[in-house]
């Protein structure tokens, strides 16, 4: 009988160890991202806050006429607000964060999610406060121009998130 309860004394520390690594491991894999392309060159604090780093994919010519990229935002990072002559598509790689359309309230935007920037509406997006994102940008018409830059994000705003 008491090897029987030495088994199951065993047996259920073995257990309760495998569950606490599985959520050690899930824990991480939230936090940390898969990259896709490398991390490329940080942001400039005059058009971020936090750490942002870009990388260009397809440059625009005069062919193809749209900028591709690659934004990867550690937690807590932020774009200022913009706007983008021709407006702009985001698709949402790796991670969890926010958009928010200038007027409207501030979307939770995370791996799979698509967001459509209108032309020439201010916008803003940036990883949450806990985990970062990874975004593929894309700025169609970049004979319109690129992006037009503005003020930051308040924490007031980033932080409104309901």
């Amino acid at each position: 009988m008491n090897i029987k309860h030495t088994m199951l004394a065993i047996f259920t520390s073995l257990i309760l160890m495998a569950c606490n690594q599985n959520k050690k491991d899930m824990k991480s894999d939230k936090i940390e991202l898969t990259e896709i392309f490398p991390k490329g060159e940080k942001g400039p604090s005059k058009t971020f806050t936090g750490n942002a780093y870009n990388i260009g994919l397809v440059d625009a010519d005069s062919t193809f006429t749209t900028a591709v990229g690659n934004v990867y935002f550690e937690p807590g990072a932020r774009s200022n607000w913009h706007s983008h002559p021709a407006g702009q598509i985001l698709i949402i790689t790796d991670g969890v964060g926010y958009h928010q359309i200038e007027g409207q309230p501030v979307e939770i935007i995370k791996k799979g999610s698509v967001v459509k920037c209108p032309p020439n509406v201010r916008h803003w997006h940036g990883a949450s406060a806990d985990v970062g994102l990874q975004q593929l940008y894309i700025v169609p018409n970049t004979e319109k121009g690129i992006v037009n830059w503005d003020e930051a994000v308040t924490d007031e705003v980033y932080k409104s998130v309901k």
